[in-house]
């Protein structure tokens, strides 16, 4: 049986420093945070080992990848955890580490360089068997291209960046006219933000779903899938609300989908966690967009469903856990038949924004917080009296979950929780998620990837 590592150094911060964290002592293993200036005095670092990486600005401290390498081996750790954000996604500096006997606990590098550029990607899980967008075969020479292959494929389409992430270098073009004014433009902010001003494009897909696909895999080439999860409600490409099952997927779509996403995994020799996300066309369609070669932050809502079944009966799955015991080289110890998936279960990521002022972030010193707990309530935060948010970094505060027999019951539960919340000091977003969660088109599930289901409110225009 291969050993666990003794000692885990956590190259993140914040709600995912404080999760990760939670996972190592369950398994006996010592976390040792690197953090900022900022962070140093954080609640979730007391009591904790800690190492200051540099000061508060991240291309100083957490995008900085030497320095996190460095870490790691002074502080004698021989694995770490990138979790999410920052550069959990970068081949470079899992290389990096694995050259300098730090297992990196996410996908070979090689793995993530092709799931992270988009045209391999997207060749490569068509491969596989996965339903494309029409779009481009791979990337564009000019907007000449562009322009034939709109014409082909129909409008409005989708200028997007080879390199892209968080909705940066994304153009659309309704019409012919557009195309080469869409093109430059994306062109220009996609080498601005990746310097890499390559394109390709696709058939702009309006009132989809957003659907995403949890798996798992080990060294061995054993996958499993952990169902699917809807993050349709969004700002900015931003996830706002995220459940699961997905509300109004057809089973039978369902299931050969989730099936064809873990013979895709095995083919490009995954390892670890990850999620595929597909947009669900009008006609009921799944699509694949991209691979997130890293944990999710609303890995969660699926933990809150997912159950694995043993001799001792059904125990609950803890992700991170099994990032950490593939990354140690251990087997998975449980097939598909094994997973079982109840209930429904929704997250909301409470953040220090006011959704009143067009999401103004609230940087700032918290002086009380509290989250009520209850039947079914899970609260993921690093979050408590007097903790001061930086004014550097994302601004999560907490992610609250609901789990219920029905969506409707998880819903009512996940308001409630939220209406409980006490943040004094700061504006959160937790007003705006009780809007949604109680809004008659959100419990209908008549809404889309096009406007937030109850938001605004219409006494606000």
């Amino acid at each position: 049986m291969a050993v666990l590592f003794h000692r885990l150094f956590v190259a993140n911060r914040g709600e995912v420093a404080a999760r990760i964290a939670r996972s190592c002592d369950r398994l006996g293993i010592t976390p040792v945070f690197g953090v900022s200036e900022a962070d140093r005095d954080a609640p979730y670092t007391e009591g904790r080992e800690v190492v200051v990486l540099g000061p508060g600005r991240s291309d100083q401290s957490y995008l900085d990848p030497v320095r996190l390498v460095q870490a790691a081996r002074q502080s004698r750790c021989t694995a770490l955890h990138p979790g999410w954000g920052f550069l959990a996604e970068n081949p470079a500096f899992a290389t990096l580490a694995e050259t300098h006997g730090v297992t990196f606990l996410g996908p070979p590098a090689h793995v993530m360089h092709l799931m992270g550029k988009k045209t391999p990607a997207k060749r490569a899980m068509g491969e596989a068997g996965l339903r494309l967008i029409e779009g481009s075969d791979g990337i564009l020479t000019g907007p000449e291209e562009a322009r034939a292959v709109a014409d082909e494929v129909g409008y409005p389409v989708l200028l997007k960046a080879e390199s892209g992430g968080g909705g940066r270098g994304m153009r659309i073009a309704r019409s012919a006219g557009e195309v080469v004014a869409a093109y430059a433009e994306a062109q220009a902010e996609s080498l601005a933000a990746f310097a890499d001003d390559r394109l390709y494009l696709e058939r702009l897909i309006t009132g989809g779903r957003h659907v995403e696909i949890q798996l798992l895999a080990d060294r061995y080439g054993h996958v499993v899938h952990l169902g699917e999860r809807d993050c349709t409600v969004q700002r900015n490409h931003q996830k706002l609300i995220e459940e699961s099952p997905a509300p109004g997927l057809d089973p039978e779509e369902r299931a050969a989908t989730l099936a064809a996403a873990v013979s895709a995994t095995r083919a490009i020799g995954y390892v670890g966690a990850g999620t595929m996300e597909f947009l669900l066309d009008r006609d009921g369609k799944l699509r694949f967009m991209e691979m997130n070669t890293r944990l999710q932050v609303e890995h969660c809502v699926t933990e809150e469903r997912a159950r694995v079944r043993t001799e001792q009966g059904l125990v609950p799955l803890d992700l991170v856990e099994q990032q950490i015991l593939v990354g140690a080289g251990h087997r998975l110890a449980f097939t598909q038949d094994d997973v079982v998936l109840e209930g429904h279960a929704i997250e909301a990521r409470v953040n220090a924004e006011d959704p009143r002022k067009g999401f103004q972030p609230a940087p700032g010193r918290i002086e009380r917080w509290h989250v009520p707990a209850g039947e079914g309530i899970r609260v993921d935060t690093h979050v408590a009296d007097g903790y001061r948010v930086p004014p550097f970094y994302d601004s999560l505060l907490a992610k609250v979950i609901a789990r219920g027999a029905t969506r409707d019951e998880a819903a009512e539960r996940l308001a409630a929780a939220l209406e409980g919340l006490v943040c004094d000091g700061l504006p959160t977003t937790a007003p705006m998620h009780v809007a949604i969660l109680r809004n008659a088109d959100f419990r209908a599930n008549a809404y889309d990837t096009r406007a937030i289901p109850g938001w605004p409110p219409a006494e606000a225009g």
